[in-house]
């Protein structure tokens, strides 16, 4: 039988993308699309063979109901309350959140734990997991790492949408960074940096609460480790095309014969931040359905960090048109 997935907020910016990503992928997969007002996801259905049902994140038991059983369901919009996360774990069906940062973690992190019957996957972190999986790929050219420091450029002529949109006030406050072996918490206006990159101009960025911050430095042990987020003309922009979404992160350390070293690692996606977004949630959905070949993750709370393959998630970035520079 084929796996069903539900993707919540199915007809918007990300959760449109994510859907033709998957019907892209070539998965036999029954797609169904949830969202307050399902004759604005008519056309997007009608074209990927998907249904649509009414879906409301404040009471989602009666949509999940209408939607049947699925396997998965994936919240591409805001849940404040976790409703939508409880409702859908009760039922049965596994779960990957992408709108949870560090602040507001601890009550998602719980309620999986707690109830999960399927992986429920937390992909709150930068593009769906992605940056954590480009730092991680390169930190593995060290055999000690010192200082992680991430750094993502919007370029405003790349659309948003409301989810976005809404998570947009957190962007700048105060910041969770890692440093000198302990968390920190910054005032991000007073604690910017500036990041240089080749051919173009030097970009101001702030430092921001990501999940990749502390993803990074559980599994590197790094005692230096943030993320900071700026504005300017990316690279695809400064190229004549599209908008691009582009990270770049700086890695400093040991090698294995003890001499220092640093490398740094590019990911531009000529699409936009929403397609990249899109794919970090395509790769994590063929990790927790195991549609990548390998079993599915136990019952219970996962991370991108431990439960996808790094290998794995760079070619399948690259097999979408994703560029990766210096990633080991």
């Amino acid at each position: 039988m084929s796996p069903r997935i539900l993707i919540a907020g199915g007809w918007g910016v990300v959760g449109g993308a994510v859907a033709r990503l998957i019907r892209e992928a070539g998965h036999d997969i029954e797609l169904v699309l949830g969202g307050r007002n399902p004759e604005s996801g008519a056309e997007l259905a009608k074209t990927l063979g998907a249904h649509t049902v009414r879906l409301g994140v404040n009471d989602p038991a009666p949509g999940l109901a209408a939607a049947g059983p699925v396997d998965l369901v994936i919240a591409a919009l805001q849940d404040p309350g976790d409703n939508l996360l409880m409702a859908a774990l009760r039922a049965g069906a596994g779960h990957i959140g992408i709108v949870r940062g560090p602040g507001t973690m601890a009550s998602t992190a719980i309620a999986a734990a707690a109830l999960a019957r399927r992986p429920a996957l937390m992909l709150g972190h930068w593009q769906a997991g992605v940056m954590t999986v480009a730092a991680l790929a390169t930190a593995r050219a060290f055999a000690e790492v010192e200082r992680v420091e991430m750094a993502a450029l919007y370029d405003y002529a790349d659309p948003i949408g409301p989810m976005t949109m809404a998570d947009a006030g957190g962007f700048v406050g105060q910041a969770q960074i890692r440093r000198g072996g302990a968390w920190t918490y910054l005032d991000a206006t007073q604690h910017g940096r500036s990041v240089a990159r080749p051919g173009q101009p030097v970009f101001d960025a702030l430092p921001m609460s990501v999940l990749d911050t502390p993803a990074v430095a559980a599994v590197t042990g790094a005692p230096d480790v943030r993320f900071d987020l700026g504005t300017g003309e990316s690279r695809g922009t400064a190229a004549g095309g599209g908008a691009s979404h582009d990270i770049y992160i700086d890695v400093t350390g040991r090698d294995a014969s003890g001499a220092a070293s640093a490398r740094r690692t590019i990911v531009s996606d000529p699409a936009g931040q929403a397609h990249l977004t899109a794919l970090g949630v395509l790769i994590a959905a063929e990790r927790v359905l195991g549609l990548d070949g390998a079993p599915p993750p136990a019952a219970g709370l996962h991370f991108p960090e431990s439960v996808l393959d790094i290998d794995r998630a760079l070619a399948r970035l690259a097999a979408f048109g994703v560029r990766i520079e210096g990633a080991a």
